[in-house]
């Protein structure tokens, strides 16, 4: 049974899996060599508005979280992510890579959260 895995891209050891960087910007110090992305869904990322408001300040993340819920809803994108998700999913477990330092309080958690509800 494949599944969803959140990794922050910076880890040593990464599973193997279909790998996709849901950040807008690049994770700095980063190769493109060594990330081994199949996917850069940067427009599924927070917009650069909410991102630079969140500040990632663990007391803005309840507000966050619903001001990015409601950006993925409304995204045009979505449902083509979605698609190359569960279509990944046929053949390989997913790995939904960020950069943010703290693993608890990002839009990677919050992505994460929403697609156990819609895969």
């Amino acid at each position: 049974m494949t599944k969803l895995i959140l990794k922050r891209i910076y880890d040593k050891e990464l599973p193997e899996g279909y790998r996709i960087l849901i950040d807008r910007l690049w994770p700095r110090g980063m190769s493109k060599v060594r990330a081994k992305l199949d996917l850069w869904a940067k427009q599924i990322a927070p917009s650069a508005e909410l991102r630079k408001w969140f500040g990632h300040d663990p007391e803005k993340y309840t507000e966050f979280k619903k001001r990015y819920l409601e950006e993925i809803d409304q995204n045009p994108y979505t449902p083509e992510f979605l698609a190359e998700i569960k279509s990944a999913l046929q053949k390989q477990d997913v790995l939904i890579l960020y950069s943010a330092k703290d693993e608890e309080h990002n839009n990677a958690v919050v992505l994460m959260e929403y697609l156990n509800k819609k895969i």
